[in-house]
């Protein structure tokens, strides 16, 4: 029985289908990189130069936020791809935050918005 060192070189190269599955994983990624890069590059330009009103601005760039934020989950952190189980405890743990902001800022009197 012979040992197998695990800190070794794979042998060969990847395979067709490997090779398509990393090109496409690839250019994915940098289509959603170009894509938050235009979400900031709009935020910043938009309360730059006042397009939006004062009091629409903050849920305006929050609203990008989250975009970008669902978008590097799903694409750089591979959320797509792991067990459904995390998808769920992710999406749960956001909504108790999500309502538990709220609620704090109910119970503070923050209605401007």
């Amino acid at each position: 029985m012979s040992h197998v060192d695990p800190s070794a070189p794979l042998e060969g190269g990847p395979s067709k289908e490997e090779e398509r599955k990393l090109k496409r994983e690839s250019r994915s990624q940098l289509v959603s990189f170009m894509f938050m890069i235009f979400i900031t590059t709009t935020a910043f330009l938009t309360v730059a130069s006042d397009i939006v009103p004062t009091g629409f601005a903050i849920p305006f760039v929050l609203l990008l936020a989250g975009i970008q934020v669902v978008m590097q989950l799903y694409n750089f952190m591979h959320m797509n791809e792991g067990s459904r189980w995390i998808n769920v405890m992710i999406w749960a743990g956001l909504f108790v935050a999500a309502m538990t902001v709220a609620a704090l800022a109910v119970l503070i009197g923050i209605d401007k918005y």
